[in-house]
């Protein structure tokens, strides 16, 4: 039997939403794998937060930046241990001299910009050096860089959150648009743009599950593929972008807003950053 520890126990309630209690069990059940766990968590109906890949955790600073042009985009986390040393002015400076570069740049991979000088030392030796300083561990967990006719980049308060979208088209009105899908996809996170950029797999745990809970509840068998279905066509409005409500006017999808603006105008992709979730 797994030893579950306290720190284990958090971690999935941060990660789930889910009491301390029903936590440890489902750790137990799972033998401390924390993703199974997950599982049998949704499985008893339990009401879980998604599980995002972009989800970090520690504290730091992310930040996101588009160049003069709005044609190239990027978005970096920089994390530390400590809220305390996330808002210490010399951490805050060296994460946004590291976005400046890598725009200025147009750095495409986090492995590239981890190679690259600014002041003689390679940003992987600047992180080090404020580790050194701060007593903290300091990393660049995550970049995720775009280019496109139209970017957007929006920071939320505090820098713990931070998107970056694109479009096709290029304008004043597009550049309005595409600040608002940006807004858009910090406050619902999807998922993907569509449901055809949701991985097969994924489409087919998510069937895995909502089959579980419906025989759970004990409906006849000839109707959980039906209810399956519909379940899972709640969660891919919900957490895709295109079909996601317009958090302006839910009477719109997003995909239903972006196309009023133009016929022809069309996201190209985007990228969600978040720190301390």
């Amino acid at each position: 039997m797994a030893t579950i520890t306290a720190a284990e126990v958090n971690k999935l309630r941060l990660a789930t939403g889910v009491g301390m209690m029903d936590c440890k069990n489902a750790l137990v059940e799972a033998e401390g794998d924390f993703d199974k766990a997950i599982d049998i968590l949704r499985k008893k109906g339990q009401k879980v937060a998604a599980k995002r890949a972009d989800r970090l955790s520690n504290e730091g600073r992310v930040v996101a930046k588009a160049n003069a042009a709005k044609d190239f985009g990027a978005v970096v986390v920089v994390s530390c241990e400590t809220d305390f040393v996330a808002k210490n002015a010399e951490f805050i400076a060296l994460a946004d001299s590291i976005i400046d570069f890598a725009i200025e740049h147009k750095i495409k991979t986090k492995e590239e910009l981890s190679a690259q000088v600014i002041n003689g030392r390679t940003i992987a030796e600047l992180l080090l050096d404020m580790t050194g300083k701060t007593g903290e561990k300091v990393e660049l967990p995550d970049y995720k860089a775009m280019e496109a006719e139209t970017i957007a980049a929006y920071n939320h308060l505090g820098n713990k959150l931070a998107t970056i979208v694109g479009f096709n088209m290029k304008g004043e009105k597009i550049e309005e648009t595409a600040h608002e899908i940006a807004l858009q996809i910090a406050a619902m996170n999807p998922l993907a743009l569509d449901s055809t950029s949701i991985p097969q797999a994924a489409i087919d745990h998510e069937l895995e599950i909502a089959r579980d809970m419906i025989r759970q509840e004990g409906k006849p068998e000839e109707m959980v593929e039906k209810i399956a279905q519909g379940k899972l066509n709640k969660f891919l409005k919900e957490n895709t972008l295109l079909n996601q409500d317009y958090i302006d006017n839910n009477k719109l999808s997003v995909g239903d807003y972006i196309k009023q603006v133009d016929s022809k105008l069309a996201c190209t992709g985007f990228f969600r950053l978040q720190i301390g979730g």
